[in-house]
Order: C-alpha cells, then structure tokens, then sequence
C-alpha cells in the first residue's frame, strides 16, 4: 500500500472512531396496568408529552442536515471515504459517502463532511443495512489521537490554517481530539455513547454550551460499554436508555450528537426545532422481518410460553399489542450494574451539569433521571439486534434464556451473514481467556453477562418454541 492511500485509509478510520459517539391475538389478556406494577422490584415510568414532527422532514434532516456543523472539508476527504452503495438513497454530494456521514455546509458555509446519527444508529445484517438497527460493529479499543495530526496536515497543506477551511474544522478537531485522549473501549463491538456526551459536557458551559479547554467538572473516567438499541423502539417508551434515565423532550434527548461542535445554544435552538421531526420519523420505524421460515405452530406454542414467563415485562405483540414500561431493579435483574449505578458516582457530575443546562430549560425541558435498575426491553425485531444484554455481553438470544451455556469468553467474525438462525444472533467460537480487544471478556467490569436468568427454569422444549415465537416479532 502507498503511503498516500495508508494516510487516507487512517484518517478514515479515525474519523470512523470518533463518530460514535432497538397474527391476531384477542385471547392474550396480558395487558399491564400501572397498578399491576406495585411489586417492589418492579417501577412503572410514566408518559411525558411529546412535540409532533413531519416523519419526511425529520429523515431529511437526519440524513442531510448540519446538526453536526463542522467537520473535514469536503474537498478534503469527501470523495476518498469507502462507498456503500449508496445505502440510503441520498442525492448531491452525499450520494457518494457512507451511511454515517453527511456532507454539510459548516456555519461559514464551507462544505465539510461530518459524522451522522446513523454512524452509530445504522447496522448491517445479512450484508443489508437497516436504518435504526444500532451498529454493533464499532471499534473504538485503540487511541487515535495520533490521526489528528494526519488531518492537521492535510487541512494545512491544501488550505493553511488561517483559512475558512480551517476554521470550519476546528471545532470539530478540538472535540475529537478530547475525546480520542480518553475514550477507550475494552472490546470490538460495543459502544461508548454514555461516556461520548459526559465527556463534551464536562467542557461545555451548560447555559451557553460555549467549549472550554479546562474542564467545567471533572471528566468522567469509568467506561460504561453499552450495545446501541433499536431505534424503532422508541415510539413505545415512556424513558430513554437502557437504565430509563431520560425523561422529558425526547427530541431534545435524541439530538445530543450536537454536544460535539455546537458553537453555543443559539445553533442548539435551530438544531432543537429540527428533532420533533427526528423523533416523528423514527417512531415510523419498523424492524427487518426476519428472513426465514417460521414453524408457525411451533411458534405457537412458543407463544403461549412467552405470555406465560415473559409478557409481563415485554409487553404482548400481535393486533393489539401493549407495551408495560417497567423498570426492573439491579437486585432482581442481577445485569451488569456498572451503567446504572455509574450515574450515582462517576457520572453524577454529568446529571448535575443536565439539571443546569438548556437542555433543561423549558419549554420542551428534557431531564436525566438515575435509577437503579434496567428498562424491560420491547422485543420487536430481536432476532437482528444481537448480541444481548445492555453491554453486548451475550451473543445470542438462546444464550439469554439459558444462563448456563453463555460464553465467559467469546469471539465473532463481525461479518453481518455470520448468522445462527437456529439460537437467534451471531455465530461465535468459544475462547479459553480474554487479552484481546477482538474477544468479548465477561470477566471485565462492565462486560458481566449475568443476571436475566427467568428462561434457566424453563424446559428445553419451552425455550426451543419460544425462540420460534421470538423470530416473529
């Protein structure tokens, strides 16, 4: 490889790394209530008022919009990043970059190309991409503060820095360049997003958001690996995140991604009035159908298991489908406790400087709420969101419903048709220790994948019907 296509190749996967940052059944009965919710291991979250959004804006916006306003110049590295085919149909320019960027013109209308939403909340499965399905591919276990410096010289090279080039890149330069001197994950594959905005806020004024070198609060340090959800969950939940920390706006929630070069909260304020459209499009968001045949009388019987053991945390699906919104505590789930209890140590800096910021103020005021415990996942489109867990711990949906078979240590080809129809998510091969970032270490701080364990007292004939079930939804 010549030393030209080495530099751009790394600058690519640098600007990669520092993007990152979801039959009729009348008979069911399985409705839950608030009231059904009293036991003490169970929290019922209530619903917020939601702005309304025009879904068609709101794709728009998140697929050619500047809600991330600073970036490379286009001319720079825009036609140089690896195509996808043009995955999301997009026209102009961005015809020819990948899902998980835009081109965009900065604030002094240089165009620059910038990472996007769906950098991290765009997946493949079975060589397809799918809007919404979270990204469990993403590497972030090495530090790439170094290929800023390939940047630096390409931007200086072509334009110097007293260009508007230059400075339509800055912002973006001084952010990346904090978070790549922190941020590292243990293992492929899972993602830092919870640390991502801890991090930015804690170099942000929280009333104008105006950057500052030194640090308003101190920087989180504990990473917390979480597996991105499905978008297409959202439209059921009453609280955001794995733990059910946000509550409030949702749009004011789900544009976060602008923490990373928002100059101050006057561009927050037009980015804000884009996202109600944002949130309306991905409440339109439906799962992939899974690609094979169904046993549909198995998966008949597996309903009835499902109705019986896991409905009522679930939820019910069918013609009329109900989703519970509960919150199970750290003492029944036994998951991984690191994420939710971070918020009640390392990242309680980050929930202060929330409760202060204009991302609270009203109208439309958005809230991070910390609690000890995790959300009960709706479960529409399962079988494609692998691996499991809040932290990616466990690779398949059988490994979920007998504790017993997970792997301490398990290793994937990260090849989107690597795929085990028969236990529901990635093919792995069983390692005998941890050491490298491309083996999943439960072992880890974080990393656990106890906890869950309802499907252990289930039967084998149980489990095999429910898997059926759960290709249906």
């Amino acid at each position: 490889m010549n030393t030209q296509k080495f530099v751009y190749l790394a600058l690519f996967v640098f600007f990669a790394f520092m993007a990152t940052m979801s039959c009729n059944h009348d008979d069911d009965n399985t409705n839950i209530t608030p009231e059904d919710t009293l036991a003490a291991h169970l929290t019922y979250l209530p619903e917020s008022d939601q702005r309304n959004g025009d879904p068609a804006a709101g794709r728009d916006y998140l697929i050619y919009g500047n809600y991330v306003a600073s970036g490379i110049p286009y001319n720079v590295i825009g036609g140089l990043l690896p195509g996808d085919g043009n995955a999301l149909g997009r026209t102009g320019d961005n015809a020819n970059l990948p899902a998980g960027f835009s081109a965009v013109n900065a604030l002094n209308g240089v165009r620059v190309v910038s990472p996007n939403c769906l950098q991290c909340h765009g997946g493949y499965i079975n060589g397809q991409f799918v809007e919404g399905l979270g990204n469990s591919s993403s590497d972030y276990t090495g530090n790439q503060s170094g290929l800023i410096t390939i940047a630096d010289l390409l931007i200086t090279n072509a334009y110097g820095q007293n260009s508007p080039e230059w400075q339509a890149y800055l912002p973006f330069r001084t952010s990346t360049l904090k978070l790549s001197q922190i941020l590292h994950a243990e293992v492929r594959g899972i993602n830092l997003a919870n640390n991502v905005f801890a991090i930015l806020a804690a170099h942000r004024n929280p009333v104008n958001f105006v950057w500052s070198d030194a640090p308003v609060m101190p920087e989180i340090s504990q990473m917390a690996p979480v597996d991105v959800p499905a978008w297409w969950h959202i439209q059921k939940k009453h609280a955001l995140y794995y733990n059910g920390l946000g509550e409030g706006d949702f749009a004011r929630l789900i544009m976060a991604s602008n923490l990373l070069t928002v100059s101050d909260t006057s561009e927050a304020r037009v980015v804000d009035n884009h996202f109600p459209d944002v949130y309306a499009y991905l409440k339109t968001l439906q799962p992939p159908p899974y690609p094979e045949t169904i046993d549909q009388t198995l998966a008949e019987q597996g309903r009835q298991v499902f109705n019986t053991h896991c409905a009522r945390c679930h939820g019910t699906y069918g013609q009329n489908e109900s989703y519970p919104n509960l919150l199970v505590d750290l003492e029944t789930i036994q998951t991984d406790p690191l994420l939710a209890e971070g918020y009640y140590g390392d990242a309680a800096g980050y929930v202060n400087w929330h409760a202060q910021s204009w991302f609270a103020q009203e109208p439309h005021s958005a809230a991070l709420v910390p609690k000890r415990g995790y959300m009960a996942p709706p479960l529409d489109g399962i079988w494609a969101t692998a691996p499991y867990f809040h932290n990616g711990s466990v690779p398949t949906v059988a490994d979920v419903l007998n504790s017993t078979g997970r792997p301490t240590y398990w290793k994937r080809t990260f090849d989107s048709n690597d795929y085990n129809y028969q236990k529901l998510g990635w093919n792995y091969t069983v390692e005998t220790q941890g050491g490298s970032t491309q083996v999943y270490n439960t072992t880890l701080e974080g990393h656990r994948n106890t906890g869950h364990t309802f499907g252990d007292k289930l039967t084998d004939t149980d489990r095999t019907a429910l898997l059926e079930y759960l290709k249906t939804l």
